[in-house]
């Protein structure tokens, strides 16, 4: 009997995990008005790690994404081309609602998000390169639908993440890396950012299908829509990912 309440409790005690592993292919359109004018289109591949944590005494849960982006593109007379690379870190904390007899499952809150990156452009100019790099409060929300479909079963999910606040790098109009680092010539280089000079959005909707007791298939999209205007120059990159990849629950 002792060992049994023991093993209940252990059992009540362990936190639900969710990870998934997913790999994306689609069109990219790459502008930044520092290294040229000119509007760029191409492809890209992305790769998405996920993982959720949440005990069960608890109606809070923490998520945990990692995003890994790679476009090559070209501008409308296909001339000249652009080479574009950016990791992001997204941390998240969510109140949990269950409906519905526990198949909806609702979650409320926001995410931290950190982003690296760097544009190359093969062009003309003594700034070939341009670096980015943000910090940004998103409020966020998911819905998650659980269904049947003969004896099939799958997960519904999508997930919306919205501009709030934030700070980015920027160098000015005109002014160059060598007179930022090596000179140390600070022009307004970090600049607070809202949705309105920042009005970033990111979606993602997938489908799981539970396929075996471990592992699950899961198909679906990533929209990744970063952009600003700040220290008059403009910059964005729009991403559509198409993704496939495995998804678990422990």
């Amino acid at each position: 009997m002792r060992i049994k309440l023991i093993g209940l409790l252990l059992a009540a005690s362990v936190e639900a995990v969710a990870q998934s592993y997913t790999f994306g292919l689609g069109p990219s359109r790459i502008l930044d008005t520092y290294l040229t004018p000119e509007h760029f289109s191409g492809t890209g591949f992305t790769f998405l790690y996920i993982k959720e944590r949440q005990k069960p005494e608890s109606r809070w849960s923490t998520q945990w994404e990692h995003e890994a982006d790679i476009s090559s593109a070209k501008d409308r007379s296909k001339n000249i081309s652009m080479l574009e690379g950016n990791y992001y870190f997204y941390w998240g904390k969510y109140y949990n609602w269950r409906l519905m007899d526990n198949k909806l499952r609702l979650q409320a809150g926001g995410m931290a998000n950190a982003n690296i990156g760097v544009l190359y452009g093969m062009i003309n100019s003594n700034n070939p390169v341009q670096a980015r790099a943000a910090l940004n409060i998103m409020p966020s929300g998911i819905a998650t639908y659980d269904l049947n479909i003969g004896r099939a079963c799958f997960s519904i999910r999508y997930e919306l993440a919205l501009p709030l606040v934030g700070l980015m790098f920027s160098p000015n109009y005109g002014q160059s890396y060598y007179e930022i680092f090596s000179r140390g010539n600070y022009d307004h280089n970090i600049v607070p950012t809202t949705f309105i000079s920042a009005p970033t959005m990111r979606q993602l909707f997938t489908i799981d299908w539970h396929t075996g007791k471990k592992w699950d298939l899961r198909v679906g999209y990533l929209g990744n829509y970063q952009q600003a205007q700040v220290n008059n120059l403009k910059q964005h990159v729009y991403t559509h990912r198409v993704l496939i990849g495995i998804a678990r629950s422990l």
